[in-house]
C-alpha cells in the first residue's frame, strides 16, 4: 500500500476520498487494523507482568527489580515516540506502523533466548524502541483518515485493542509458564503471536489518502513540540495520562505478588486469571468513545477517573469477593479515561501537528516506567496498603485536573 506523497498544494487540487465514517468498509478496516496494532503493543509490553514472580524466583530479584522488565520498555518507548513522529511524517504512516510491529515481534522471540537478566533488559529496551514507531503514528493516522464525527469511537476501539492485548499477553504468558514452568517459553510464545498480529495489521490497514509527507526538519519538530507544550488544556491532559498510567501499571505489577502471598495464597496460574478483567477495559474504552461522540469529552473523563478511584478502594478489602470486582471497576475506569484523554489530545492538537499526540504518549509511558517502578518502593515498604495510598493520590490529582477541563475551549481546526 503506497502512501500519498503529493505536495500539499497539489493534493488540494485533486479529488481526495472523504474521511472514513462509521459503518463504511474503510472505517471497519482501519479500526480493525488499529485494534490489532493496539493489541500487539500491549501484549508485547505487558506480558511480562504475569512473569514477574517467576523472574524474582528464578533470577533472585526483588519485586521492584523484576518490574524493570516492564519499565525499561515503556521508558524507551516514551523517549523515542516524539522523534519517531518526525520520521513518520517524512516516510509513511502505514510503513512506520508495519515496521514497528514486525520488529517488536522478532525481538519478542529473541527475548526467550536471553542468557541473563541484563540481556533480557536490553532486548526489552529494543522492543520499546520498536513499538514507539507505532505509538507515534497510530493516533495521527486515525485523526487524518477518520471523520471527526467518528473519531471518538475509532480511538476507543484502538484503546480497546490495548485492553485485549494486555489481557491476552498476560494470560498467554501465564498459561505457558504454568504448563512448561519456563518464562522463556512464555516470552517466545507471545512473540510468535505478535508476529501473526503484525501480519494481520499489514493486510487490513487502508492506505493513507489524507497524509502529507514532510521532509525531516529538526527545527519543525521542535517548533511542533513547542506549540503543543504551552496549551493549558493539553498540559492537563498530559498530566492525566501520566498519573492514570502510573497508577494502572502499579496495580497490575504488584497485585500478583499480593495474591500469591497470605492471606490469599493463590497459585501463579490462578492469580493470573485475574488478568481477564482486562476484557472489561476493552468494552469500557469502546463505550467511552461512543459516549464522547454523544455527550462530549468533558462530561466523560472525570466520571471515568472517579470510577477508577472507586475500584482501587474496593481492592483494599482483603477478600477475593472484593478484590476481583474492585479490579474490574478499576480497569473499566482507567481504560475509559485513557480513551477519552487520548482522543481529546488527538483532536485538540491536530492544528499543532502530530507532536501534541506524541507528547501525550511520552507522558503516558513515562508514567508507566517511572510510576510503576516507584510503586515497587511503596509495595516493599507498606505492602498493598502502601500501593493503594500511592495510587489513590495519583488518581485523585488526575481527577482534579479532569474537573478543570470541563470549561476548556476547543482549538479551531484549520
Amino acid at each position: 500500500m503506497t502512501e500519498s506523497a503529493l505536495p500539499a498544494p497539489v493534493r488540494a487540487a485533486v479529488s481526495i476520498p472523504p474521511a472514513h465514517l462509521r459503518g463504511t468498509p474503510g472505517f471497519r478496516r482501519a479500526t480493525l487494523a488499529l485494534f490489532a496494532a493496539g493489541m500487539t503493543t500491549f501484549m508485547t509490553l505487558y506480558c511480562v507482568q504475569a512473569l514477574l514472580p517467576a523472574f524474582s524466583h528464578d533470577l533472585h530479584l526483588s519485586p521492584a527489580a523484576s518490574s524493570l522488565t516492564v519499565s525499561v520498555s515503556t521508558a524507551a518507548m516514551a523517549v523515542l515516540v516524539v522523534p519517531l513522529t518526525a520520521v513518520s511524517d517524512a516516510w509513511s504512516r502505514t510503513g512506520m506502523m508495519t515496521a514497528s510491529l514486525s520488529a517488536a515481534a522478532v525481538l519478542g522471540v529473541a527475548a526467550a533466548f536471553a542468557p541473563n537478566f541484563g540481556t533480557l533488559l536490553v532486548i526489552r529496551v529494543l522492543q520499546g524502541m520498536a513499538l514507539a514507531g507505532l505509538q507515534a503514528t497510530a493516533m495521527s493516522y486515525l485523526a487524518e483518515e477518520v471523520d471527526r464525527a467518528s473519531l471518538g469511537q475509532a480511538m476507543g476501539l484502538y484503546v480497546a485493542g490495548n485492553g485485549i492485548g494486555g489481557m491476552a499477553g498476560r494470560l498467554i504468558a501465564d498459561g505457558i509458564l504454568d504448563v512448561t514452568g519456563s518464562w522463556r517459553w512464555a516470552l517466545g510464545g507471545v512473540g510468535v503471536l505478535a508476529a501473526v498480529s503484525a501480519l494481520g495489521f499489514r493486510l487490513l490497514i487502508p492506505a493513507s489518502v489524507r497524509f502529507d509527507r514532510r521532509d525531516p526538519n529538526p527545527r519543525a519538530l521542535a517548533s511542533g513540540i513547542a506549540r503543543a507544550l504551552p496549551d493549558s488544556g493539553l498540559q492537563r491532559l498530559y498530566l492525566v495520562g501520566f498519573l492514570a498510567m502510573a497508577a494502572f501499571v502499579t496495580v497490575y505489577n504488584y497485585l500478583g505478588f499480593r495474591l500469591i502471598a497470605p492471606p490469599f495464597g493463590l497459585s501463579q496460574a490462578t492469580a493470573g486469571l485475574l488478568f481477564t478483567t482486562y476484557i472489561a477495559g476493552s468494552f469500557s474504552s469502546a463505550t467511552a468513545g461512543r459516549l464522547v461522540d454523544r455527550y462530549g469529552r468533558p462530561r466523560v473523563l472525570a466520571p471515568a477517573l472517579a470510577i477508577t478511584l472507586t475500584g482501587l478502594a474496593l481492592m483494599l478489602i482483603p477478600a477475593l469477593g472484593a478484590v476481583v470486582p474492585g479490579l474490574v471497576v478499576f480497569t473499566v475506569g482507567f481504560f475509559a479515561a485513557h480513551a477519552v484523554a487520548s482522543s481529546w489530545v488527538g483532536a485538540r492538537s491536530r492544528s499543532l501537528g502530530a507532536q501534541g499526540a506524541a507528547v501525550y504518549l511520552f507522558c503516558y509511558y513515562i508514567g508507566s516506567a517511572v510510576g510503576g517502578s516507584l510503586g515497587g518502593v511503596f509495595y516493599s515498604s507498606g505492602a498493598w496498603n502502601g500501593v493503594s495510598a500511592y495510587c489513590a493520590v495519583l488518581i485523585a490529582v488526575a481527577l482534579l485536573s479532569a474537573v478543570t477541563l470541563r470549561r476548556l475551549r476547543p482549538i479551531p481546526v484549520p
